[in-house]
């Protein structure tokens, strides 16, 4: 009778347990799966490995294997490094001779304004305007009435001095006269014979001639106008030789000296060859250049004055490289040059000098006498960069 109780309270127990076990393995939907307790066979093998797995995880992300920094620079540190392609073209320096070019304005040798010397009246005009004259020919000739006149009255007057002065002397001989009546004879005689040299001079007046061999540019003359004396009657000038005049700045003034030969090519298509003749020792005030000459036949007359002219003075020899424009660049400081490769692959930038220019190209100095030049890329590079050259050709 005792033992009875104690069976019921362990059935209840274990009803009980069955009972949770059986709510805690439920499903939420109706289908049926295993419980898995620690208990379990083989389930704390699987904890293990769990816990292994993620220290590994863990270890390998730390350790930057995933991303390593090392690997990563490699690859980008290689593409900067990787040698810009360029094309190159050896140059060889040769031997060019320079010029010194400027414009001028072609003159006439001699330009002068004739003018009357007395006054009177036009007998005759000989010239038209546009005639090519001599020295000495006569232009035109005043009315020499009045002259002859004075000419007449001049020469009674000379020949009763000349009478006065030899009775004065007479006399002084003979104790008549004094000597105050010869000195004074005299000097009536010096009086009437310088009116007599004005005279002539006048008559020589009456006469206008050209001074020097020219053409005659303007002519303001007319028969029977009365002309003062100094009035302009017209303009000569002498295009034979013709003179270019030029400006030359101050830092060009060393290259030309007098005796240097020059081409002159004229506005009007005629090129003629000619001579530096003058160079100034005194610059304008206004532009701080030097005037020059320069020299060129005209004995034909073709070239009028006045016309624009290109003057082209070679000053010397200096070696140079031949380049086309193109290839040149500027340096960071904003030098003129231009970029070449070395032996070593390397860029070097090279500062020039033009001395001579061309329709096709320019040339320079400032180069090697050989030196490999960057014609194509160059505005990639710069100094000092190492670069994968090419053979190629000025552009």
């Amino acid at each position: 009778m005792t033992n009875t109780p104690k069976k019921t309270t362990k059935a209840k127990a274990k009803t009980s347990q069955d009972t949770a076990a059986h709510e805690t393995s439920t499903p939420v939907n109706d289908a049926p799966e295993r419980l898995t307790f620690t208990s379990d066979k083989g389930a704390s093998r699987s904890t293990w490995f769990a816990g292994i797995l993620v220290l590994v995880i863990v270890g390998w992300m730390g350790s930057g294997f995933v991303l390593p920094s090392e690997d990563t620079d490699a690859p980008v540190a290689r593409e900067e490094l990787k040698p810009i392609a360029v094309a190159v073209e050896t140059s060889v320096a040769e031997v060019v001779t320079q010029f010194y070019q400027a414009e001028g304005q072609a003159q006439p040798d001699r330009d002068t304004m004739m003018r009357a010397e007395t006054s009177g009246d036009i007998a005759e005009v000989l010239v038209r305007k546009g005639q090519d004259v001599s020295a000495g020919d006569i232009i035109a000739r005043f009315d020499p009435t009045r002259n002859q006149a004075d000419a007449n009255r001049v020469a009674e007057d000379l020949a009763s001095a000349e009478r006065e002065l030899q009775n004065a002397q007479q006399l002084l001989e003979r104790g008549v006269a004094t000597a105050d009546r010869v000195v004074d004879a005299r000097a009536s005689l010096a009086s009437v014979q310088a009116e007599v040299t004005a005279i002539e001079q006048a008559a020589d007046a009456l006469t206008i001639t050209a001074p020097f061999d020219g053409r005659i540019e303007t002519l303001d003359l007319d028969e029977g106008e009365f002309v003062s004396a100094g009035t302009e009657v017209g303009r000569l000038v002498d295009i034979t030789p013709l003179t270019v005049a030029i400006q030359v700045p101050q830092q060009s003034l060393t290259r030309l000296s007098v005796g240097q030969p020059a081409t002159v090519r004229f506005i009007t298509g005629e090129e003629r060859m000619g001579t530096v003749t003058f160079v100034g020792t005194s610059a304008a005030a206004e532009t701080r250049t030097f005037l020059a000459e320069v020299e060129v036949e005209n004995d034909d007359g073709a070239i009028p004055a006045g016309i624009s002219a290109e003057v082209i003075i070679p000053t010397g020899e200096a070696t140079a490289h031949f380049l086309s424009p193109s290839i040149v660049s500027l340096s960071t400081e904003g030098d003129l040059g231009v970029k070449t490769v070395n032996s070593d692959d390397i860029v070097e930038f090279y500062p020039i000098q033009i001395v001579k220019a061309q329709i096709d190209g320019i040339w320079v100095t400032g180069l090697p006498d050989s030196v490999d030049i960057i014609t194509v890329g160059q505005g990639f590079v710069n100094a000092t960069e190492t670069v994968a050259p090419s053979a190629g050709e000025q552009s």
